[in-house]
């Protein structure tokens, strides 16, 4: 096992009835500004609640906020944030909600690179500090984040564990990229299974598959005799091939165990636990960031194309992983390793099958003809030593795109 550092200091409220403790969680001094989507919220009882919530505060509320959240929509909030005085944020959504509410606060705090803003002044001219504070940077230049306003969370639809870690992505120009940072962590987050009742099934499908791929990416790699990291990691994986039909079903989408247990493992599969000590992944998302960036695809659904292609390529590099994940996962025991390894990558198409989501390109109407352009999203975006290995060279993401086609 390699050496690591894990701590999650977020504290979850899980279970029915639980957006209450907004009450209690936020200090009743604060200027809450609650950030959300496209207004479901209102639809589904959870802003009633969460207003409720804040009868005692202080808060305004900035919506809009879309699926893979755009720079431009969320330095709109800045406004308010300035004018209100705005010192905590209550993201009320899912993952693209919450990702966004991180990159607000810390663009709220934001004083760009002080070398920079030397240089600009050293000029004579203010353009240098326009540019060196734009926070565009925390991202496009990888600028550390040294002050962010506090978050809280109301999960609504569980998929990417951004209730409970420091990682966010943010869409500009079609350019997909993404940041991480401890201040930016909520510090609390509600997770009630019941407000996941009024989902759509396209959404309970990319939640599911996005909590899979998440957990792949930090156990498909190479062994460092992690055993407590592996058994987290495929005991979440069967969970979720388990309960993610499911949720699909007539019969059983309305079970509230089915819903919590699929929310409770989208939160653990990137809360830092599973990944810690363990080397990681990360390419299959890298490369799937390119295809929402560019065509606007559904983030899980790039993962369901991209994570098969990705097994087949790089089934040696990944033979013993993808061994233990046949035999552990898909109790697959008998044959010769080859045939182990196909039979486990065949269920893991058939699993995403099973949950409605593409798994070859084509499926998107895309073909061949596009690959040049995302090979060359992947070169200005500086993704090209990717994998566990830092070895997927653009080369090889060119073979991997071919065998998704």
């Amino acid at each position: 096992m390699l050496n690591f550092n894990f701590q999650n200091p977020t504290h979850i409220h899980f279970g029915e009835g639980t957006i209450s403790v907004i009450a209690t969680e936020i200090p009743l001094n604060a200027r809450v500004l609650v950030v959300y989507g496209g207004g479901s919220i209102k639809t589904n009882g959870v802003y009633q609640q969460v207003i409720d919530a804040l009868a005692k505060h202080t808060w305004f509320e900035f919506s809009g906020i879309e699926p893979n959240p755009t720079y431009d929509t969320l330095m709109k909030a800045q406004e308010i944030i300035k004018r209100e005085n705005i010192d905590y944020l209550l993201a009320v959504g899912g993952g693209s909600v919450i990702d966004g509410a991180k990159f607000i606060a810390a663009a709220a705090l934001y004083e760009g690179n002080s070398e920079g803003n030397a240089e600009g002044n050293a000029e004579g001219n203010s353009e240098g500090d326009s540019e060196v504070n734009d926070p565009w940077d925390i991202l496009a230049k990888q600028q550390a984040v040294t002050k962010a306003l506090p978050i809280g969370a109301v999960l609504t639809l569980p998929a990417t564990g951004s209730e409970s870690n420091g990682n966010s992505v943010v869409t500009r120009d079609g350019n997909k990229l993404p940041f991480s940072s401890p201040l930016v962590r909520p510090l609390f987050a509600v997770l009630d299974p019941s407000v996941t009742l009024s989902l759509s099934d396209r959404q309970i499908s990319n939640g599911v598959v996005d909590a899979f791929v998440h957990t792949i990416e930090q156990y498909l790699t190479y062994s460092v005799n992690g055993k407590v990291q592996d058994r987290f990691s495929e005991g979440l994986l069967q969970t979720l091939i388990e309960e993610g039909p499911k949720a699909l079903l007539p019969a059983t989408k309305e079970n509230l165990e089915v819903r919590a247990n699929i929310m409770w493992s989208a939160t653990m599969a990137l809360n830092g636990l599973i990944g810690a000590g363990v080397p990681q992944d990360w390419s299959t998302h890298m490369i799937g960031h390119e295809l929402t960036g560019a065509f606007g695809i559904d983030h899980a659904r790039t993962l369901s194309i991209i994570l098969p292609a990705v097994m087949k390529v790089r089934r040696e590099q990944k033979r013993e992983k993808l061994l233990q994940y046949a035999s552990r996962v898909w109790q697959i025991n008998e044959g010769d390793d080859d045939a182990r390894i196909d039979q486990a990558i065949l269920l893991t198409e058939q699993f995403f099958q099973q949950m409605q989501v593409p798994i070859r390109l084509s499926e998107v109407d895309l073909g061949s003809k596009d690959i040049d352009l995302l090979i060359n999203r992947l070169e200005q975006h500086g993704m090209t030593a990717l994998g566990e290995h830092d070895d997927i060279t653009l080369a090889i993401s060119r073979e991997i795109l071919t065998k998704a086609l």
